[in-house]
């Protein structure tokens, strides 16, 4: 799977930033999306994820209320819609994506996932 993640940039705190995770090379309905983020100096954190066959999505506490993540089956992207951004989500945004389908508890596990994009770079900063 080929993942290429779009859509970041800068932002003022408050405001709004929708990426998107363009996925090729496997039936897009058979991947497992999910969406991590490493500011600098820290460790790669999950932010969300919403397995194949799924409506349910997952999500960090710090980003419940403010992000959501959705799938396009038609044009086989995942995106994350953030909301009311802030300082604290200054990070480089990486999409990830699994074949098989992964149980609950390893859904937040950077280790879960077997593909990744390239990253991009959100900044929030007045």
């Amino acid at each position: 799977v080929q993942l290429q993640a779009s859509g970041g940039g800068l932002v003022q705190p408050g405001g709004s930033l929708r990426l998107s995770c363009s996925a090729s090379g496997r039936d897009f309905s058979l991947v497992n999306m999910a969406w991590f983020r490493q500011a600098p100096g820290k460790e790669r954190m999950f932010v969300a994820a919403i397995r194949r066959g799924d409506t349910y999505t997952y999500l960090a506490d710090s980003v419940k209320g403010r992000f959501t993540i959705s799938r396009d089956m038609a044009q086989n992207m995942a995106h994350l819609q953030m909301n009311n951004l802030k300082l604290e989500d200054t990070a480089v945004y990486y999409c990830a994506a699994k074949t098989n389908r992964p149980i609950t508890s390893a859904l937040r596990s950077a280790d879960t996932y077997d593909y990744w994009g390239q990253g991009t770079q959100v900044t929030v900063s007045s």
